[in-house]
């Protein structure tokens, strides 16, 4: 009987693993896949992450960004340097995802990859995980199973509050001219921006709408991006994938479970940043089952109240700024996007030193402003 089994092996589901076993509890993480694998995802990860453990991520890190340059419909060109004080890190998932697990499992968490979950049966006191091999027993689970998975519907919860989003990304093998900066394209695709964050060994670049709207040809849009650095986007592997992103509070705890990670929709509703919320949250997953496990009764409850207050609040603030900034996006560049200072304090509320609260006020009335005459400050 472990005290806690985590169904995902993701950056919610290692951090949790992580910071239960290091207080000394059990815990046994199951992955479907076999570690190390890959997953699409544009792979930016705020430096910001380092304080919730003690630990070096350098050997999981493939580069940093220090320069953000934007463009409009692939020109108009602005380049900005982040003014914070550690670069923003790029990783491989397979790599940062793997060595996060390792650390857990360093700590004495024990993982079982290549191994499905098939279902699971609530027994008096303590859960009962069947998988392709075999069942485990455990008196908690944390669900980060990502955004497809099917702990949540298991664990009883129908209707979570989530807005779907789409993504398609390439991996494109590359000898990168500058490593050190990140591209975003706004304007060639609608409700949504293309990325293009480099590697050691190449680039990733992806598309993602984020506010729904009409279908779009994301490979013919990312194909002509793909054309700027002379990159053939056809030859290289695609790979399309869904976002959970926060479209307000809910509960995320059960009986003896919490969900963590993309499972818990806590991606950011205006950047689709997701590795820092999901690691946030499995942080404050494995606090609360540690909680639990000392008796407090109320420790699960206290998750949902956590997640809500310390991420819900400010995620609001940032999907009021993608509700207006998405619809007139050719205005949200010039008036936002083009600030000098707009980079700088995307930095710092990407680095946890500022929050959207800080910002959006002014922020959505520059942008109401330039819509409505008279509304501008």
């Amino acid at each position: 009987m472990y005290d806690c089994i985590i169904v995902g092996a993701g950056p919610a589901g290692g951090t949790a693993a992580y910071h239960l076993a290091k207080r000394g509890h059990s815990v046994l993480v199951l992955e479907k896949e076999s570690l190390p694998r890959y997953k699409p995802c544009g792979g930016g990860v705020s430096p910001a992450i380092a304080k919730w453990f003690d630990f070096d991520f350098s050997p999981a890190i493939s580069t940093k960004v220090n320069t953000i340059r934007y463009t409009w419909k692939m020109g108009d060109p602005v380049q900005a340097k982040l003014q914070t004080p550690e670069p923003m890190w790029m990783v491989r998932r397979d790599v940062f995802d793997h060595f996060l697990v390792q650390q857990a499992q360093k700590q004495g968490a024990e993982l079982r990859d290549n191994t499905e979950v098939k279902g699971i049966q609530f027994k008096s006191d303590h859960w009962q995980v069947d998988t392709a091999n075999g069942s485990v027993t455990g008196r908690y689970i944390i669900a980060a199973d990502g955004a497809k998975g099917p702990m949540a519907k298991w664990l009883g919860f129908k209707d979570r509050k989530r807005r779907l989003a789409g993504a398609l990304e390439a991996e494109a093998p590359a000898k990168v001219e500058d490593g050190h900066i990140a591209h975003f394209e706004f304007g060639l695709v609608k409700n949504g921006y293309i990325w293009n964050f480099p590697k050691a060994d190449g680039y990733s670049i992806g598309v993602g709408t984020f506010i729904g709207g009409e279908p779009q040809d994301f490979k013919g849009i990312l194909n002509e991006y793909g054309n700027l650095f002379g990159l053939d986007i056809k030859t290289c592997k695609q790979y399309g994938h869904a976002l959970c992103l926060w479209n307000g509070n809910q509960k995320l705890h059960t009986q003896n479970a919490v969900l963590a990670g993309e499972a818990a929709c806590v991606v950011d509703p205006l950047t689709a940043e997701g590795i820092r919320p999901s690691i946030f949250s499995g942080v404050k997953a494995a606090e609360a089952i540690n909680r639990a496990i000392a008796g407090d009764i109320n420790a699960l409850e206290q998750y949902s109240q956590a997640i809500c207050d310390e991420w819900g609040a400010d995620m609001a603030w940032a999907q009021k700024l993608a509700g207006v900034f998405y619809r007139v996006p050719g205005i949200g560049y010039k008036v936002g996007v083009k600030r000098p200072t707009a980079t700088q304090r995307m930095g710092q509320i990407l680095c946890g030193e500022m929050s959207y609260g800080d910002v959006a006020g002014r922020a959505l009335k520059r942008l109401s402003g330039s819509l409505i005459p008279g509304m501008g400050g």
